[in-house]
Formats: structure tokens, sequence, C-alpha cells
């Protein structure tokens, strides 16, 4: 009996030791194992056991992925200073665990150091614009160059984005104005090309008008001509000649020109002369007119006649 409490002791210290030696792993983890200072073994997520006193877990990695955000200030081909912001996804390679542990202290810090030697190797050779263009291929540059020299060290780089480019803020002011002075200039053209085209519309317009009123204005006067024979014709079957129908017909308008004059109080014609001796003398000019204007065709149709050859 007194062996057994003896013992007692010495097993729980034995049961304390044992307990002492397990350890968990979190998921998407990686713990790393020294046995006396020397590296041992990589133990995967769960409940692992260590040799107590002998072996240590001298680190964990997160298998994760992880962002690395770099903001580079370099200058563009047009001696233009802007600010990239360069998003870098990596992670550590389940294959490459001992390299990533032994192998790098800071990934952080290599990374940003990669970042920043290509966004000044490749910015120079591009202007403002460009930059904003080609943003796509600097990202490409820096994924390119990262997975090549970090994968040496074990780890694997996801992506890299180029998420924010910030030139200057007088540049940016400047660009602005030519952007707006542009869209100034666009809406001047429109504006001008629309004023063209109403004033061809109303020129169309006024054009078809005037033909439309020049063809009224000449079926009115045909049809006042034919008025006028049809009346000349009656007054010479009751005797009346040319003449006298003619001054009757004139006087008769005439008076109708009065009549209507009078009718309407508020029309602002004048009318001169008003006498009645005028439409005498208005038909004594209108005859005078057409025998001159007559007489004058007939001698320019006889100038126009080629002579006769005599035989």
């Amino acid at each position: 009996m007194e062996n057994v409490q003896v013992l007692i002791p010495f097993l729980f210290l034995a049961m304390v030791i044992i307990f002492s030696g397990l350890f968990t792993v979190k998921q998407q983890t990686a713990a790393v194992v020294q046995r006396l200072g020397k590296f041992h073994s990589i133990k995967q997520p769960g409940l692992q056991f260590k040799i107590p006193f002998v072996d240590t877990v001298a680190g964990r990695l997160s298998l994760k992925i992880d962002q690395l955000d770099v903001l580079v200030e370099t200058k563009t081909k047009d001696d233009v200073f802007v600010k990239l912001k360069v998003s870098v996804q990596f992670k550590v390679l389940k294959d490459a665990i001992y390299d990533a542990f032994y192998k790098l202290e800071n990934p952080h810090e290599q990374i940003t150091s990669y970042v920043f030697d290509v966004v000044r190797a490749e910015v120079p050779k591009l202007k403002l614009d460009d930059v904003f263009v080609r943003k796509d291929d600097i990202a490409v540059a820096i994924l390119r160059e990262l997975q090549e020299a970090m994968n040496e060290y074990g780890y694997g780089i996801v992506k890299a984005l180029v998420t924010d480019i910030d030139p200057d803020n007088a540049v940016k002011q400047a660009m602005n104005r030519i952007n707006a002075a542009e869209r100034e200039k666009l809406a001047a053209e429109y504006e001008a090309e629309s004023e063209r085209i109403r004033i061809v519309a109303r020129a169309q317009a006024e054009a078809e008008s005037k033909k439309l009123q020049g063809q009224g204005i000449a079926d009115q006067r045909r049809e006042i001509a034919r008025g006028l024979e049809e009346s000349v014709e009656v007054l010479n079957q009751v005797g009346i000649n040319s003449q006298e129908a003619s001054a009757l017909i004139v006087i008769t308008q005439h008076y109708d020109t009065l009549q209507a004059l009078g009718e309407n109080t508020n029309s602002n014609l004048i009318l001169l002369p008003n006498a009645p001796s005028s439409a005498s003398d208005m038909l004594s000019q209108m005859v005078t007119s057409f025998s001159a204007s007559q007489q004058i065709g007939e001698s320019m149709k006889g100038k126009n006649t080629p002579p006769k050859l005599k035989k």
C-alpha cells in the first residue's frame, strides 16, 4: 500500500508530461516542429503530439490567402508623378512550408521590394493616359516577376492588381479642364449642326411657300383674265365694243374696291387716286402700255429675222 502511494506522484507527473506533449493545429494552418533546435516535422491540422522537453513548436504558418497593399510613387514618360496602389494576393505553398518558414524571414518586405522594382521599371515607359489604359499589363508584369522570385521561398502569388492610380491634384484638375473643354466643343458642334438643319428647313419651307404662292397668284390672274374675257364677250353681244366694255369693267371693279374698303372699317389700305375719272385714266394708260409693248415686240422680231439670200 505504501508503495502505491509512493508511485502516485510519479504517475501524476508522467501524466502531466505526456499531456504537455499534446497540442492542436487549427484548420488551414501548419505547425513546424523542431527537435533539439533542428527541424523535425510539419504537423497538419488536428490533435498532434510532440516529445516533451525534446520537441518544440517553432512556429505556425497560415495557409490562407493573404493580401499586401503596396503604395508606389513614380514618374511617367511625360514627367507626371503618379501614385499606384498595388494589391498582391499570396499564400504559403503546402509542399513548400519548410522553405517558407526557414528561407524567408519577412515575406511582406520581400514582396514590397519586388513591386517597387517592377512598377518603377514599367511606368516610366508609359505616358499618363497609357498608364490608365495599360494598368492590366503592369499587373501582369508584377505577377510574373513575383511568381519567379517568391516560388523559390515557398510562396505562391495568386493575383496582382493595380487597384488605384492617383496623379497629382494639379494634373487631375488639368485633365478635368481638358475633358470639359472637349465636351463643350462637341456640344457647340452639335448646336451648330442643329442650327444649320433649322436654317435649311426654314429655307426649304419658305421656298415651297413662295412656289405655292406663285402658283396661287398665277391661277388667280388666269381666272381673272378668263372672267374679263367672258365679260367682254357678253358686252359685245349687246352692242358694246371692246374698248367700252373694258372701261366699264375697270370702272365697275374700281367702285367694287371702294365699296369693300367702306365695309371694312379696320382696313389699312389706301387707294390712290380714288376719283371717278381715275378708272378711265388707268384704262388709257394700260391700253397705251400694251400697244407700246406690242410694237416693241414686233420690231424686235423683225430685227431677229435673218435676211433672205438673193438668187
